[in-house]
């Protein structure tokens, strides 16, 4: 199971590589245009421009990161599915593609509507109740968890039907062809199976968010711990509808961004959100610097890429999902060590009195711009909380990391030190492939390729026939053999070309 989570964390790699740039293009487009952010009202009520070239430009900068990070899900079915594919291919893309279009559409509002009419409630007037929670929870079924479902879907089929023979008369359907086919069928079977259980999760934790929704301090902590815990499967909207709309009439943050105060509703107004400002903008950086530190020293300049990025986007606007999903499947237990972080925070905010809000997320920008409503309270006890959440979480994850040994960033078992030094005995790519191929048992024994930094890696049907001497005369630096199926190739820095040329001669 661990190692299909980290297999699974590597695949989610390739989307989230994108999601920083979206992030930095929109805190600059806030900073531009806090309008957007505020709504028209608000904004002309405290003076804000809601008209001309700065304004313009915001407003494009906004919607160009919010192209990429309003369809997330979307990004995660398309790389995940790739990712997951042995030989990373493109249909598989395609297939993940078909797969998260059959289950949104499918589980859409207006389909069940119309084929299970019975799991959306009606009102007196025998109207469908938006309000009822088997509609939010199928208005909100295009999430993350959703295009990672999706992007496994699509993965596996294609793992397992990229080499069908179909008869003759279907032969245009075999191989390749036949996966996106055999992905939709599994997401119709999916989504039958979603019909009835999406709503259920979906319901239950309403009720949980209703139920923590009296415990003061301590229910806003845990309503934060429960909000990041439940990242990865998108099922956080369901708190979210709780806490910050008027689910159950609390209105958290649409409350904050009308102009209301404390005295204008029941509970401390901006309780649940501004503890999340502290974690984003000083905690989450201050995790980034400490998985940099604990990153193996030839893979700093990698890590560097992915961290500063996720830290610049967290920090300015509160886009967290670079950070969270580079280490939440590599390292399971330090992401609910990092979802408890937040709760800790959340209530020592909400006691101490610090209040904000936010319209996006909980960065820099939408503290600037949330200061100047009228329930916004003690601001500059910002400085002090962040100060304290950078030192907590830095600590906490750099312990972690390295008690653990946790495969955080930098940290994964690719590679090492002698491998990256590695040099071939020459530069015929096609040569050494023909070698190792010979080596593993040929071209039949073979059933998956792939490669890391250093290494090909390669899966066999029987491992008798693997001749470790042969691959290593093919000019190979070693050979490691983790499982009874699995072999490892050692190459070094130019296994990439290698792996190109095995491949041709395998498919």
């Amino acid at each position: 199971m661990m190692r299909f989570l980290q297999r699974l964390g590597k695949a989610l790699m390739l989307p989230v590589a994108v999601l920083p740039i979206c992030g930095i293009l929109m805190g600059i487009g806030y900073w531009l245009c806090p309008a957007y952010m505020m709504g028209g009202a608000v904004a002309e009520g405290l003076g804000y421009a809601t008209s001309g070239l700065g304004y313009s430009i915001g407003f494009f900068l906004i919607k160009a990161g919010g192209a990429l990070i309003d369809n997330m899900a979307i990004l995660f079915a398309i790389g995940v599915a790739v990712g997951m594919a042995d030989d990373k291919e493109g249909t598989a893309g395609l297939a993940g593609l078909v797969s998260w279009l059959m289950i949104t559409n499918l589980l859409s509002t207006g389909t069940v509507g119309a084929v299970a009419p019975f799991m959306l409630p009606v009102d007196a007037e025998g109207v469908i109740s938006t309000t009822s929670t088997n509609y939010i929870a199928f208005s909100k079924i295009a999430n993350p968890f959703i295009g990672i479902l999706a992007g496994l879907i699509a993965g596996l089929c294609y793992n397992k039907f990229k080499n069908t023979k179909l008869p003759d008369w279907l032969s245009f359907f075999s191989g390749k062809r036949s996966v996106a086919i055999v992905t939709g069928l599994v997401s119709i079977v999916v989504s039958v199976i979603l019909l009835f259980v999406w709503p259920v999760i979906f319901g239950a934790l309403v009720a949980l968010g209703k139920g923590i929704a009296s415990l003061d301090a301590v229910g806003a902590g845990l309503y934060a711990f429960f909000n990041r815990l439940l990242i990865p499967t998108g099922l956080h909207h369901a708190l979210n509808n709780v806490f910050w709309f008027d689910t159950i009439g609390l209105g958290d943050l649409s409350n904050f961004w009308a102009g209301k105060t404390t005295a204008d509703v029941d509970w401390s107004l901006g309780m649940y959100m501004s503890g999340f400002f502290p974690c984003m903008m000083f905690g989450i950086p201050a995790a980034a610097l400490a998985m940099y530190h604990t990153a193996k020293p030839e893979k700093k300049k990698v890590a560097m890429g992915i961290l500063l990025s996720a830290a610049i986007a967290s920090f300015v606007c509160g886009v967290t999902e670079p950070f969270e999903f580079a280490f939440m499947f590599l390292a399971p237990g330090l992401y609910v060590v990092y979802a408890l972080l937040y709760g800790i925070f959340v209530a020592v905010t909400t006691v101490v009195g610090f209040r904000a809000g936010f319209s996006f997320s909980a960065g820099l920008t939408d503290l600037i711009f949330s200061a100047s409503l009228p329930a916004a309270q003690k601001t500059l006890l910002i400085i002090p909380l962040g100060i304290a959440a950078a030192i907590v979480f830095y600590v906490v994850f750099r312990f972690a990391i390295t008690k653990f040994n946790l495969k955080t960033p930098g940290r994964e078992d690719d590679d090492d030190e002698d491998e990256q030094n590695a040099v071939l005995a020459n530069n015929d790519y096609t040569a050494i492939a023909k070698a190792v191929l010979e080596g593993i048992g040929g071209a039949a024994n073979v059933t998956s390729v792939d490669n890391c930094i250093t290494r090909l890696r390669l899966e066999v049907k029987d491992s008798t026939l693997v001749n470790e001497k042969m691959i290593k005369a093919s000019g190979a630096a070693g050979v490691i053999r983790p499982s009874k199926t699995s072999v490892q190739v050692i190459i070094g820095p130019k296994v990439q070309f290698v792996a190109d040329e095995f491949k041709k001669l395998v498919h």
